[in-house]
């Protein structure tokens, strides 16, 4: 199946994972959350958003494997893997922040060739394929044109369990901070991702990430003109566990800075 007709269907999955999210915001309470770890928090709307999604792609390519956050599959495919993330932004879900999103991306063998990020609240799809544009519920979408971190809004992530970095990582945010238009930290990294591929972004950092938080960001930012490395320039970010998203003019301006106050 081409890889645009895969994403027209993603998307649909994507949204109804979306509405059913949605609904049970109205009535959520706090009692409902559990623990998977130091404020890494889950519940039921994670746990069966990420059901209807698995189920769904299942029928739609029944050879691929998962790798999903709330690990409620054991698959692997040896050509196609999809990698979900049900409820990017559970914290801000959990405590009513509307900055959520359901993440969906298709691997064939080590290729990102699929992303879908849809934003629950704003009712925004952000989505892209291998050989595609980047669109936003439609429209062609594109980074920024932005050439210096000085006239740049940027975006960041923070621990919230290993703090082992964080005087590093503090002061690289102090240096971002001075230097550009403002810094922001949404809670949902494919929101991030997503941002910077429309240009509401220039640039996107942070540490500490997996696979599922990334993966759809990344294609939609790549296939939109972005740029996205680690934080030593390289290619290799799904299991580095860090990321620099940028519109491609601010690249090496901005790892210059990581490279000098965090590695």
């Amino acid at each position: 199946m081409p890889y645009q007709a895969i994403t027209k269907k993603v998307i649909d999955i994507a949204k109804r994972a979306g509405a059913f999210i949605r609904e049970e915001r109205k009535t959520f309470t706090n009692d409902k959350v559990e623990y998977k770890g130091v404020n890494d928090m889950v519940s039921f709307v994670d746990k069966t958003a990420e059901k209807i999604i698995v189920a769904e792609l299942s029928k739609l390519l029944p050879e691929a494997g998962f790798l999903t956050e709330e690990k409620t599959i054991n698959k692997t495919g040896e050509r196609y893997n999809w990698i979900i993330d049900p409820l990017d932004g559970t914290t801000n879900f959990i405590h009513g922040l509307p900055v959520y999103s359901v993440s969906i991306a298709l691997q064939e063998y080590d290729e990102l060739v699929v992303g879908v990020v849809y934003e629950i609240n704003l009712d925004e799809c952000f989505y892209a394929s291998k050989g595609s544009a980047a669109f936003l519920n439609g429209k062609e979408i594109s980074v920024s044109t932005s050439s210096s971190i000085n006239n740049s809004l940027l975006a960041t992530g923070f621990p919230y369990y290993d703090f082992s970095k964080q005087a590093a990582y503090l002061a690289l945010f102090t240096e971002f901070m001075k230097s550009c238009h403002g810094l922001r930290r949404l809670g949902s990294a494919a929101v991030d991702l997503a941002y910077t591929a429309c240009g509401r972004f220039d640039g996107y950092y942070e540490y500490n990430l997996n696979p599922w938080d990334v993966a759809a960001g990344i294609i939609i930012v790549r296939q939109a003109g972005g740029e996205v490395v680690n934080f030593k320039g390289g290619p290799e970010i799904l299991n580095s566990r860090e990321l620099l998203a940028t519109n491609g003019n601010i690249t090496q301006e901005m790892l210059a800075t990581i490279k000098k106050n965090f590695i």
